[in-house]
């Protein structure tokens, strides 16, 4: 079987649990979301973590941690040089505290 870098297949696996909607979750879920999309469009790109790197004025190990769903660092000025990099835009949302997660 192939090995899997997806944060939600891992957890998934490791765990039974589906972080984009299981509550015990919801305090990490922006973090997650975040590194997962970091990873979707780096992939989707077909780039390695040291090419996107390259590509935006840094070294691998930044991306790295970008993608990895603990980290909480994630900054909008980060996002923007990513988002420009892969010829991507960044959107940001205000929505009421009760509006369900897409």
């Amino acid at each position: 079987m192939a090995k899997t870098t997806s944060a939600t297949k891992i957890i998934a696996a490791a765990t039974g649990l589906d972080v984009r909607s299981d509550p015990d979750v919801a305090t990490f879920r922006k973090s997650f979301e975040i590194a997962q999309m970091i990873y979707d469009a780096r992939s989707a790109a077909g780039l390695t973590q040291t090419q996107l790197a390259d590509l935006i004025g840094t070294q691998q190990p930044v991306i790295s941690q970008l993608e990895n769903a603990d980290y909480e660092g994630h900054s909008l000025s980060m996002l923007e040089r990513i988002a420009e990099a892969l010829k991507l835009k960044v959107e940001l949302r205000l929505v009421p505290e009760d509006a369900q997660p897409v």
